[in-house]
């Protein structure tokens, strides 16, 4: 455990900044699996520069690589282009 008050601050901060995080990281992720599950091509092509945002801003965050995010812009507008 801490001893030090500035590494006890410092894991507060940690626990605090990993809920902000793993919050987003979910988010994103059913946004995702919602966008996989739309059938309509007009409803999925309104849909994917949400999710699109979603994902640069954690790969931004380099909470998701950033080669990570674009594949997976790359499969979902493949998908997209397939319905």
């Amino acid at each position: 455990m801490a001893n030090h008050q500035s590494s006890k601050k410092r894991a507060r901060q940690e626990a605090k900044r990993r809920i902000h995080n793993r919050y987003y990281k979910k988010t994103t992720r059913t946004a995702i699996a919602k966008l996989r599950e739309i059938e309509d091509k007009a409803e999925a092509e309104k849909f994917f520069p949400k999710v699109s945002s979603m994902i640069d801003k954690l790969a931004r965050q380099r909470q998701w690589h950033h080669k990570k995010a674009a594949n997976l812009k790359s499969k979902l507008a493949k998908h997209i282009n397939s319905l």
